[in-house]
């Protein structure tokens, strides 16, 4: 059903995404029919995003973004800010925020879900001030950040996130990390800290099998297997979220956590590098609005501090 009064739509493009140069003509005329009047703005980094919302924001009802997860990311501090609900059209490579959020990867479909207007208020996750609403990540998926080749992520898409990795691995080491939450701490050896909010990240893979991203937690997990390479035998875990079964995962939930390590690393956000440790991490239940169909939510499960099987 359309709305039965036009509203002013800013649509944000980003023509580097994995899909950001298919005509978007077919998607203005859908959005049109479904009751919008669209201004299409382009931008070429990330950090415009915000600007243009912060810019805009007077003259728009709601925001689209075409774009990946790093894109939507890095408009949700503005969004949240500015009060306007979001609407996603996935043009990305792993779109794991649509697909938390059951938004179709058809972009004609998912135009379809924001005229329609149905919203859906969901967390959003910070780390030293950065918003992320997937997974925020310290080792492993940092240097596979840093180290994929824009042109392997858009020619092959996720088989590209997969070759990259492969050499990641291959000269991957432990660090020493402190995770402190609610006032204890604990010193860990790790090939990986990730903190989700959502519940798909990387593809696919889920944080954890009851994550939820409006159930108001963040759901830590890390790595501390002797042998790198058994990964290759969770695989199968990881992508059902039940990877905390193995001994050698650390898992933990709850609304902050601050990791340290010895000296500075990357904090990976969604896909982009945005901050370094020490990093405090926060959850915002609810902060924001965004164009999904409605689900039922699955009941989540509260595990105590740094549970350890």
């Amino acid at each position: 059903m359309s709305r039965s009064s036009r509203q002013r739509a800013l649509l944000l493009r980003n023509p580097k995404a994995r899909r950001g140069q298919e005509p978007i003509t077919p998607l203005l005329q859908r959005l049109e029919r479904g009751g919008l009047n669209v201004t299409v703005e382009t931008f070429e980094a990330l950090p415009e995003i915000a600007r243009d919302i912060v810019r805009l924001r007077d003259l728009a009802d709601l925001v689209i973004v075409c774009g990946g997860d790093g894109s939507v990311s890095s408009a949700a501090l503005a969004a949240m800010e500015s009060g306007l609900p979001l609407g996603i059209i996935p043009m990305g490579t792993a779109n794991d925020l649509a697909r938390t959020l059951d938004i179709p990867m058809d972009l004609l479909a998912a135009a379809d879900v924001i005229a329609r207007g149905e919203t859906r208020r969901i967390d959003v996750g910070t780390v030293n001030g950065h918003a992320f609403f997937n997974v925020a990540s310290i080792g492993l998926s940092s240097e596979l950040a840093q180290g994929l080749d824009p042109a392997l992520k858009k020619r092959f898409g996720r088989f590209g996130y997969a070759l990259s990795a492969m050499r990641v691995l291959t000269r991957a080491s432990m660090f020493s990390a402190k995770i402190t939450e609610k006032g204890q701490t604990i010193e860990v050896e790790t090939y990986q800290i990730a903190v989700g909010n959502g519940r798909h990240y990387g593809g696919g893979n889920v944080v954890e099998e009851n994550a939820e991203i409006d159930d108001g937690h963040l759901d830590l997990y890390s790595l501390e297997m002797k042998n790198l390479w058994k990964l290759a035998l969770m695989l199968r875990s990881f992508r059902s979220g039940t990877h905390g079964a193995w001994r050698e995962v650390r898992t933990a939930r709850c609304v902050e956590f601050d990791i340290e390590t010895k000296k500075p690393m990357p904090v990976n956000t969604d896909g982009e590098i945005v901050t370094a440790t020490p990093a405090h991490f926060k959850v915002h239940p609810q902060a924001i609005s965004i164009f999904a169909p409605v689900v039922h939510q699955r009941p989540g499960i509260v595990r105590p501090f740094l549970y350890h099987r």
